[in-house]
């Protein structure tokens, strides 16, 4: 098997769970910022829903990725974003134009590199475990 190649769910399958998920994560991303008050924990969970719906996005792009690979690009993108912040740049833009702070936030959180290393982490255990359980169903 090459390094790149998977076992588990046919890559059509892998696409649709997660296209699927990103329609879902995007949803409660969108309830946690607009109806949620802006707490701590909301922040935690909107920075969470922002791993998810990248790793997802990802696995759409690559779905015969290697968990490992699409969870440390994953990782890669969000701590980038969050270095990004410190430019002042997104913050800027997001003044003009408020949905891109959705996408690129708008000021630095130390905690946040913390936030996405953990769920980066997490996602990779998780779609490691879920493709254990599909290839042990499929026997």
């Amino acid at each position: 098997m090459s390094g790149g190649a998977v076992v588990g769910r046919p890559t059509s399958r892998r696409r649709l769970v997660a296209v699927c998920g990103i329609v879902v994560t995007v949803a409660a991303g969108m309830l946690v910022h607009f109806v949620l008050p802006d707490t701590a924990g909301s922040d935690i969970a909107g920075d969470v829903l922002y791993v998810v719906a990248v790793y997802l996005f990802i696995a759409v792009c690559a779905p015969r990725w290697h968990p490992l690979w699409i969870g440390v690009l994953t990782a890669v993108w969000c701590i980038a974003v969050e270095l990004f912040q410190l430019t002042g740049l997104p913050e800027a833009w997001g003044a003009v134009f408020w949905p891109i702070m959705l996408v690129l936030g708008t000021v630095f959180d130390p905690r946040d590199l913390l936030v996405y290393t953990a769920a980066a982490v997490g996602l990779v255990v998780l779609d490691l475990a879920a493709r254990r359980v599909a290839a042990v169903r499929s026997r």
